[in-house]
């Protein structure tokens, strides 16, 4: 497809209030892929009841293998709501697809991030150290891939100089334990693992994805521009219910555990690792920031996939009243 940015922007800004769930204009269902081991925003304000009464459904039609595989399902019409890496929401959208960021679906900061391990006596201390290792990854062309070619990046190596591999969530633990690969990345979506795997001990953090980007938002649920479109008023109770379920995870944490255990009970997963869920990392309000979505847009001016100006994030972002939150 020929990338036009002219078709990203929107026909009119999205407006949100912050009321009560409303009643959609029209009964629609939204299909989505789960993530092992999570639960996304809108799962939660499902299982909260948020979405009683608005003539929105959602349904789980299985799971995801990581955000690009979310992506496509999305593209394709499989699915209604997709959800990525920002990283690989962007270069979606820069590949054709006429996609809408919705709400971010996790953010890093202190609390909440993407770490990578090794073995308590690994060689590796450093950054610099990961060139030539091997690193699991739950895929490919996310946000774990952009963090570690940005945190080679940042240290004067070549971006690709580290090997990744690729290896679903639940076995993160196990192929560094077993000596399979170096490096194991838990993703910030992947604290249940995270926290699972470090309570066992032996292992040792050589950096997380903070200190290569700061804090920012991780990834973005997403919809089709056609879909917004076509159910407008269905689209804003969507983000805006699925934003209070994010305020709701950070003001009731203990709560949102214990519906996180409920959900993977359900789906035959480990309900114990609900216990190491450390929230979405979103900050107040479920608002994105330019810089969002700016920073890895010039990553991606800098290694000749955009052009300088070619996209902004307001042609991308769902607005809520008219603007993101202040930078």
């Amino acid at each position: 497809m020929t990338f036009h940015p002219r078709n990203l922007l929107l026909s009119a800004a999205v407006t949100l209030g912050l009321a009560a769930p409303a009643a959609a204009a029209d009964a629609v269902t939204l299909r989505y892929l789960a993530s092992q081991g999570g639960l996304s925003a809108h799962e939660l304000a499902q299982e909260l009841g948020y979405f009683d009464g608005t003539g929105i459904t959602i349904e789980s039609v299985g799971f995801a293998t990581g955000g690009p595989a979310s992506l496509i399902a999305l593209a394709s019409g499989d699915v209604e709501i997709g959800s990525a890496a920002t990283s690989a929401v962007l270069n979606s959208i820069i590949s054709g697809n006429d996609f809408v960021a919705a709400y971010p679906s996790n953010g890093i900061n202190d609390e909440v991030q993407s770490i990578f391990y090794v073995l308590e006596d690994s060689p590796i201390k450093s950054i610099k150290d990961i060139a030539g290792k091997s690193i699991a990854v739950n895929t490919l062309g996310a946000h774990l891939d952009y963090t570690i070619r940005e945190a080679l990046h940042s240290v004067g190596l070549p971006t690709d100089a580290a090997n990744q591999v690729v290896v679903p969530g639940p076995q993160l633990e196990q192929v560094l334990r077993s000596g399979q690969v170096d490096i194991s990345a838990f993703g910030y979506w992947q604290t249940t693992f995270e926290g699972a795997a470090r309570k066992n001990g032996g292992l040792r953090a050589i950096f997380d994805d903070t200190d290569v980007l700061g804090e920012i938002a991780g990834g973005f649920v997403v919809l089709r521009r056609d879909f917004v479109k076509d159910h407008p008023e269905a689209a804003k109770t969507f983000v805006l219910q699925s934003a209070r379920a994010l305020d709701y995870a950070r003001e009731h944490p203990q709560e949102t555990k214990e519906i996180l255990a409920k959900a993977l009970k359900a789906r035959g997963e480990n309900p114990d690792i609900a216990q190491y869920f450390r929230g979405y990392g979103v900050r107040a309000g479920g608002l994105p920031v330019e810089r969002d979505l700016q920073f890895w847009i010039d990553v991606l001016v800098r290694e000749g996939k955009l052009k300088q100006d070619q996209l902004t994030p307001k042609d991308v972002l769902f607005a809520v009243d008219g603007a993101t939150a202040s930078n």
